[in-house]
């Protein structure tokens, strides 16, 4: 876990984010339990630890600089990503985390038992049969592959001057044309070429 731990440190420096020793051996646990769990569950495709520390980890905190709120609904959070990574590393921040997967929601509660994490609610159900009352400043995906979709089932759950923050690859151009008050926001994730952009809907 040594050369993890400065492959993480490095990336942290270059996204400008510092956190805690503590904080980041949090992260390194996520990624052991994610790594024991998915021999069973089936919970990332992505099986190398160094391309975990890239591809869920960095890529996951790429987005704290342009999210402006503390409660946080993660939709479609499979494993965790972003949600998880963004409540381990802002503890001032309230992050649900919702899936109908209740392997993945047992892998969640699991691992949120483990890190202690105190601001981490998990709940499993699919957005558009979820029933509550909550209303959150920013929820984020990647699981989305249509930003249209997307606006229609999580902007009920949104509130006034909220915003939708969806994580993509390659600009969606396509779908960008059905959407309404959006901002692009491209992204620099360390040790990864491809390109990744933040899209983020504000709630009219």
């Amino acid at each position: 876990m040594t050369h993890l731990k400065k492959i993480l440190e490095q990336g942290l420096l270059e996204l400008n984010l510092n956190l805690s020793p503590e904080q980041i051996k949090q992260l390194l646990d996520y990624l052991a339990l994610l790594q024991k769990w998915n021999k069973v569950y089936n919970l990332t495709a992505i099986t190398n630890l160094v391309e975990m520390v890239s591809l869920h980890l960095l890529d996951s905190l790429s987005i704290i600089p342009h999210l402006k709120g503390v409660t946080i609904l993660d939709v479609g959070t499979g494993a965790g990503l972003p949600g998880l990574i963004l409540a381990i590393a802002r503890p001032d921040w309230q992050v649900t985390l919702l899936d109908s997967n209740s392997k993945k929601t047992r892998f969640l509660i699991q691992t949120m038992a483990e890190l202690q994490l105190q601001n981490v609610k998990v709940v499993c159900s699919r957005v558009e049969h979820w029933q509550t009352k909550e209303k959150f400043e920013v929820i984020t995906s990647r699981a989305y592959s249509d930003l249209k979709q997307f606006c229609e089932q999580c902007f009920p759950f949104c509130e006034p001057r909220g915003c939708l923050a969806a994580m993509k690859g390659k600009l969606p151009t396509d779908e960008l044309e059905k959407i309404p008050h959006y901002q692009i926001i491209p992204l620099t994730v360390p040790y990864l070429t491809q390109e990744r952009h933040l899209i983020c809907i504000s709630n009219p």
